[in-house]
């Protein structure tokens, strides 16, 4: 399979069930899939807790359009 799964159009967003405004976000395919060996270890593992943690303390997770200002 490509490596090129991620699109900088979209990410996959973990939004807190107790924080507005915090969570997590990791850029991702139309589709929800997230390209493990492109990120980095702090991403990988970040990634990896909001996974674990879903209905405790994240919501479940959504894909959306990255806005325009988030790219580098």
């Amino acid at each position: 399979m490509p490596n090129d799964i991620a699109s900088p159009d979209y990410e996959l967003c973990f939004r807190s069930l107790f924080n507005d405004g915090r969570g997590w976000a990791f850029p991702c395919d139309e589709h929800g899939q997230v390209d493990l060996d492109a990120l980095g270890r702090q991403a990988l593992n970040n990634y990896l807790y909001a996974r674990s943690v879903i209905g405790r303390e994240v919501a479940l997770p959504a894909v959306r359009v990255r806005s325009h200002a988030w790219r580098a």
